[in-house]
């Protein structure tokens, strides 16, 4: 078998398996879900075993192995929960997630997971000499308790057989190896009996006696070979074999797979009708570029169809262009993932961060399953962790100072995710300490970024110094912050991805920082408008309502132009003077595009209005060291590009 084919499934599964492993570790340090955990940790390992010795990947397969039996340990109760065993099951997670990965790609050996095997094994030794010497007959019990039939009592060599748990239509699986087992000799005695393995009335594993003069390791080998088998033990004398092995050099691991239960194996195609199915995310990625040009294709027929006088063609385009909108639609759901697949990885990372600067957190996640595009999801996940580490480094307060300000000891950081009109807000918030804008305007002023007499920093003064590349308030660097790529590099990502970034921080009560996204990269709905003889798009997620610009609701407060709207009083930005046209003056009456961004509003002139359109998204990039007034670039029906404005830049 060629498994280089199956490395990307074993892959994605074992990272679902691995991040299982961690939810699980992370319940069982907490002293929730009683025993669960712990066989829930252990379902996963013995499964990332079972594959990973299917796939060859010997390293994964070994670490795994010693993992299992330190767990199974802890399961019979031989082991007890301390913060030794949770630094070192965590540990091994870890390294585990690293060796798939470098299993995978084909950088990994033996050596790479030598010192963690080694640790698991010799704890793995001091639990199972604690288990021979309070009942010297137990391991026997644990090795025999794997198989769940006894052995056939008749003439000839011992031989079990464990097919792999799930295997569909396991009789005629048994069938094949009871055949097999022909050709090598005379079967004397089955157990259960032939009859009942023929009518699939046994578990996953079955007896055989083999009257046969070939050495016993060609009678394994063989068998092992017969297809869908997991297992082959071969002679009487195998588990006191094993067992007196154990005794003498207490290598636990041979009690590996041999557990008192029976355990999902590696995962197996069923029989059953499926109802879904893996795709690569290429072809997702593939048909989401192809929906788009016919997205542009399609504004092309209906343009060229409006000028037409042919009422069936008028007809016909008109249902092209629905189809193609449905199909647009279901590409783009079949892209949408739950947040989850993504957030999950995130406790671990805030309890190791909050361990390694000696504060207590408690990590809420809300909003699980709202969905996201894949894509976007992917991009989003590297500024969430910037977040996160600044909160716990930053924002909240070691216990005695949160005791001091009369504040519980353990700090509270909260990631959520929330669908906001077409677009998704993820937040992260704490109830730390707040930014320190007096620490902020004194380093700004330093650095000459602010002028010398300024006293006071508003929101928006706040986010733009704190988001420049570089600038960090900490005195020191530690392993979490302090080298000023945080909240740059945040401000950065996002607004490549078409979203903003908005932070709310109140001294002393905590910092709130909301990201909002488009829900794709790929097609957005946006109103053009025209400057001159150029055309810019607008993403109507931002767009409130637009009006005519009358002199009547035009007025100057402090120096500067605003609109006067239903008595709420908006800043005027004129888009002919941000973009620098040049060209002849606007004709007619011009119109305004009031926009806005979480709670913060504008009115943007330009000289008409064109329509709203369905655009794809481009990637574009401005001149060096220009403004970011554009998120990205379009083409439109008629062929001619378009620009498309950052509304955040606006605000």
């Amino acid at each position: 078998m060629d498994s280089t084919q199956y490395a990307e499934l074993f892959l994605t599964e074992s990272r679902e398996h691995v991040s299982a492993i961690n939810h699980s570790l992370l319940e069982l340090e907490r002293g929730a879900g009683g025993d669960e955990p712990v066989s829930a940790v252990f379902r996963s390992v013995h499964t990332i075993k079972g594959m990973s010795a299917t796939m060859g990947y010997t390293a994964v397969a070994t670490l795994s192995h010693e993992l299992e039996t330190l767990l199974d340990g802890v399961r019979r109760g031989v082991r007890t929960v301390d913060a030794t065993l949770m630094e070192l099951l965590f540990q091994s997670a870890d390294v585990l997630e690293h060796a798939i990965e470098g299993a995978v790609e084909g950088r990994l050996d033996a050596h790479d997971v030598g010192p963690i095997v080694a640790r698991l094994r010799a704890e793995g030794i001091r639990t199972g000499g604690e288990a021979l010497a309070t009942n010297g007959s137990s391991a026997v019990a644990a090795l025999e308790g794997g198989w769940t039939v006894p052995a056939p009592t008749s003439d000839g060599l011992l031989v079990r057989v464990r097919l792999i748990q799930g295997t569909p239509l396991k009789a005629v699986r048994a069938f094949i190896v009871i055949q097999t087992a022909k050709k090598l000799g005379e079967i004397s005695g089955s157990s259960p009996e032939l009859d009942a393995i023929q009518a699939d009335d046994f578990d996953h594993d079955f007896a055989l006696r083999l009257v046969t003069d070939r050495p016993p390791a060609e009678v394994e080998e063989t068998l092992r070979k017969a297809g869908d088998v997991e297992d082959v033990k071969v002679g009487d004398d195998d588990v006191v074999n094993i067992v007196a092995k154990q005794t003498m050099e207490f290598n636990v691991a041979e009690l590996a797979g041999l557990m008192d239960e029976p355990v999902a194996a590696a995962p197996t195609i069923t029989a059953s009708k499926q109802r879904s199915v893996r795709i690569d995310l290429r072809r997702l990625d593939n048909l989401m570029n192809l929906i788009g040009e016919l997205v542009i294709t399609r504004g092309r027929l209906l343009q060229l169809a409006g000028s037409s006088d042919d009422p069936a063609l008028v007809e016909t385009v008109g249902q092209a262009s629905r189809l193609v909108a449905d199909l647009q639609d279901e590409i783009m759901t079949s892209r949408m993932v739950p947040v989850w697949q993504v957030f999950d990885r995130f406790p671990r990372l805030v309890r190791d961060a909050a361990r390694s600067v000696e504060k207590e957190v408690v990590f809420a996640i809300e909003g699980k399953d709202v969905e996201l595009d894949r894509s976007m999801l992917e991009e989003v996940g590297d500024p969430i962790v910037h977040l996160l580490r600044n909160a716990v480094d930053h924002g909240i307060e070691r216990p005695a100072e949160r005791i001091a300000a009369g504040k519980p000891p353990a700090g509270r950081l909260t990631l959520s995710a929330l669908r906001d009109r077409s677009a998704v807000a993820i937040r992260v918030s704490d109830d730390g300490r707040g930014i320190d804008r007096g620490r902020v305007l004194a380093r700004a002023q330093e650095s000459g970024l602010v002028d010398a007499t300024k006293e006071d920093l508003s929101d928006d003064e706040l986010v733009k110094l704190i988001s420049r590349a570089g600038f960090s308030t900490a005195e020191r660097v530690t392993d979490l912050s302090g080298r000023g790529v945080g909240v740059d590099a945040v401000y950065n990502r996002v607004r490549s991805l078409g979203g903003s970034v908005d932070i709310r921080s109140v001294q002393g009560e905590g910092t709130t920082v909301t990201l909002r996204l488009p829900l794709t990269l790929a097609i957005v709905r946006s109103l053009l408008a025209r400057i001159g003889d150029e055309t810019y798009a607008m993403p109507m997620t931002h767009v409130s309502e637009t009006v005519e610009l009358r002199p009547a609701i035009v007025r100057t407060l402090q120096g500067r132009e605003v609109l006067m709207l239903r008595d709420e009083v908006l800043p005027l930005v004129r888009l002919r003077q941000l973009v620098e046209f040049s060209g002849d003056p606007a004709r007619g009456l011009e119109q305004v595009v009031v926009v806005e961004l979480a709670e913060r509003r504008a009115a943007v002139v330009v000289d008409a209005l064109i329509g709203q359109q369905e655009i794809v998204v481009k990637q574009y990039d401005g001149v060096q060291d220009a403004r970011s007034l554009f998120g990205g670039a379009t083409i439109l029906g008629d062929g001619a590009p378009a620009l498309i404005i950052d509304v955040s830049s606006l605000l």
